[in-house]
């Protein structure tokens, strides 16, 4: 343990008397090497989980009061360091119990992260700036407002919501998450009423204790507002309004903070969030649900590189709770994770399978066409097969979704004299050019610039875009379908929705809604509209360019694409009673590529996960890779390429010296240079660690920290690094 000390006579004396030592947890500089948590003096014992004003350096910092070491020492105090004194305590809020903590700390254990970066970065952002006068005031005006609603309120009794129909693959599953304790997985068919099975799960646990709470993520914040909707309409007429709040990083400071103490109270008695939302205070936690678990979202790419599926599972074993993990597309790890007790493996998996394969009512899933592009004219965007199939589509009053996961008009302008391209400046990549208001663009860095009327390089005033971006694709398709006229008289409408076009507050909900209404007859679109979503007009759904990721540096590539593909495909053909008003024709998924043999593409026209995905855990598994073992990538930025891979290759060299434990079953890889190795100006560089065990691993991890520490003071030109456990992207 640490003890916050100043010997600066600037800064004020302890000047009260205080006797109580307290151990708090405190946001501290990232590579700062100091042990948590932090010692600080108190004039009266404080439980763990209080909220507390500290000092730390010449600032006043929100600090967590920290579980007191098991032998109760008290810190032994270098000379001539004065200990401080807390400043004040949060009045109002309840302590954050012990769950919470263990909760954290075993992700700053697992996540090699300090222990008050995360327990601070799992508060709401304005709950950290608000001093303890502050507070007391917010709570008071919380109070009054109860007070006077209260007073106004109705004494009706809210019967408890009409049971809806389950289909027999619905109940079945609703029964086994009754019956067993889980973990479970719900392996799913789009379309086959997987959040109805939440739902009633949810509305068992409610049922069960009054108390409960229950919490449910989703991968992205545009999928909160119908997932809300759905949850206000079926609990808010028995539980009230106030008990369903969300929690995402699009709400403002205040709204968080609201959803946050609403939980935290137990007020609400549902959480809906994306994967922050796991950190939410809910002492009474009966169940987790986590909606599309395959998601790669659910990994923090900044700080604490946390998996918030994975911890859903870990807290749900340690409060109790169940934890229900749905997809149609379930990740390779969690379908490891279910697998069926066998000869070989008479234990099987740790998760529970339930599957649900058919759609609701009447409804098929959509016929996959595969289109060989090298059967089709030259430079076509569209096929003529494709094309002529939107034609009928919006003929007849049917929807499409066109599905190309990069956006802007071009990936990249292109001088053909002298071969120049638009390199951004700053990193290694091209910048992105956006037609619409004639930029380019880095996505790594942000950095624009106006598209320049000649070649820079040769002055050349022909220079012109190579690939294409949604932009591209939403241009082309309203010139091909300018003729196509819709039932209801009119021309064809062609809409896009990706980053570009929901920038502004209100934006996607706008267009979503346009599309639910039926005023868009074609949708372009990138992978946010591509899952999740529930449009019942979509009748054909086409993917134009998915082979990149066929053949990836990336192990995980194709497991991403079949996820997405099928994901998407999964959007057409939900509404049965649509498809038969509109003469029965059958859902379709369209697939534009130069590999129509390739088996990813044959496990997909069939719909048959299970076939794609025992061919990818058998090559990982010949392979060594995961879920059959353990990763971790260290990440080096520095101010050259040479002076990152350097400090790399020096910790790993004090690394084999020390003889660290967990060493040997552990393997380093020599450092290499990552995909985009410039970023910013900044060189980044990567190392990965693999072992066939999970705690041999977790042990070099550990001890390798002070060898990083204490290298970094000879690496000058490193500007940080970063360890990244389970890494999602390689």
């Amino acid at each position: 343990m640490s003890t916050a000390s100043v010997n600066d006579s600037s800064l004020p004396p302890v000047t009260k008397p205080a006797s109580h030592w307290l151990w708090v947890a405190v946001s501290t500089p990232a590579h700062s090497s100091v042990s948590e948590p932090l010692s600080y003096l108190s004039d009266a014992p404080i439980a763990p989980g209080t909220l507390v004003r500290v000092p730390l350096g010449r600032r006043e910092v929100l600090g967590v009061v920290w579980d007191a070491p098991p032998d109760g020492a008290v810190p032994d105090l270098p000379e001539g360091v004065t200990p401080r004194s807390i400043a004040g305590v949060l009045q109002g809020v309840a302590p954050l119990d012990a769950s919470w903590r263990r909760l954290t700390a075993f992700t700053a254990r697992y996540y090699q992260r300090a222990l008050g970066e995360v327990a601070l970065a799992a508060l709401p952002p304005q709950l950290r700036d608000l001093t303890p006068e502050q507070m007391a005031r917010r709570i008071q005006r919380k109070t009054r407002k109860k007070k006077d609603m209260a007073g106004v309120a109705s004494a009706a009794i809210h019967p408890t919501p009409a049971p809806v129909a389950l289909s027999d693959e619905q109940r079945r599953a609703t029964l086994q998450i009754e019956a067993e304790d889980g973990p479970f997985l719900l392996f799913g068919a789009t379309g086959s009423g997987k959040t109805e099975v939440y739902l009633h799960s949810v509305q068992r646990a409610l049922e069960a204790d009054p108390r409960a709470q229950v919490l449910v993520m989703v991968p992205e914040i545009n999928l909160t507002p119908q997932l809300e909707a759905r949850f206000l309409e079926r609990f808010a007429p028995v539980y009230g309004d106030e008990a369903v709040v969300s929690m995402h990083s699009g709400m403002t400071s205040a709204q968080r903070l609201k959803s946050w103490l609403a939980a935290h109270t137990g007020e609400a008695r549902i959480v809906l969030g994306t994967r922050m939302a796991v950190f939410a205070s809910m002492p009474q936690l009966a169940l987790i649900v986590v909606d599309e678990e395959h998601d790669a979202s659910y990994k923090q790419q900044e700080g604490a590189r946390y998996s918030a599926r994975d911890l859903a599972v870990w807290r749900g074993r340690e409060q109790q709770a169940k934890v229900i993990l749905g997809s149609a597309t379930p990740s390779l790890e969690s379908w490891h994770a279910s697998r069926s007790p066998s000869t070989d493996d008479p234990h099987g998996g740790r998760y529970l399978r339930l599957h649900m394969p058919s759609r609701i009512g009447a409804a098929e899933l959509p016929r996959v066409r595969l289109v060989d592009m090298g059967q089709q004219p030259r430079g076509a965007v569209f096929s003529p097969p494709l094309l002529q199939a939107i034609t009928e589509r919006v003929e007849r009053g049917e929807q499409c979704l066109v599905l190309l996961n990069r956006r802007g008009f071009a990936p990249v302008l292109h001088c053909k004299d002298c071969g120049w391209k638009s390199d951004c400046p700053h990193c290694s990549a091209h910048q992105v050019f956006h037609k619409i208001d004639r930029t380019l663009r880095c996505h790594h860095c942000g950095f624009t610039q106006r598209v320049p009327h000649a070649c820079p390089s040769c002055g050349n005033v022909d220079i012109s875009p190579l690939g294409r971006g949604t932009e591209q694709l939403e241009e082309q398709l309203a010139e091909l379908l300018r003729n196509v006229i819709t039932p209801q008289r009119r021309a064809a409408r062609v809409a896009r929705i990706d980053a570009d076009t929901t920038k502004a507050k209100g934006a996607l909900e706008e267009q979503l809604a346009a599309v639910h209404s039926g005023e868009i007859d074609v949708l372009v679109g990138t992978q946010m509209v591509a899952k999740g979503h529930d449009f019942r007009r979509i009748t054909l759904v086409a993917a134009v360019q998915p082979d990149g990721a066929l053949f990836s540096s990336d192990f995980r590539a194709p497991e991403r694409l079949f996820a997405l593909l099928m994901q998407a495909a999964g959007r057409a053909g939900r509404d049965a009673d649509y498809i038969a008003e509109q003469g029965g024709n059958p859902p379709e998924m369209w697939i534009q590529t130069w590999h129509p043999e390739h088996s990813l593409y044959t496990s997909l026209r069939r719909h048959d996960y299970p076939r794609f995905a025992a061919e990818q855990l058998q090559e990982r598994a010949d392979a060594g890779m995961p879920p059959f073992a353990y990763q971790a990538l260290v990440r080096a930025d520095a101010r050259t390429q040479e002076a990152a891979q350097a400090f790399l290759t020096a910790v790993s060299e004090r690394a084999r010296e020390a003889q660290l434990p967990g060493l040997d079953h552990v393997f380093l890889f020599p450092p290499v240079p990552m995909a985009v190795q410039r970023v910013a100006n900044v060189e980044r560089a990567q190392m990965l660690i693999e072992s066939a065990h999970r705690g041999a691993l977790q042990h070099f991890l550990a001890a390798w920290q002070s060898v990083l520490h204490a290298e970094r003071a000879n690496h000058k030109a490193v500007i940080r690094w970063l360890v990244d456990v389970d890494p999602q992207a390689i």
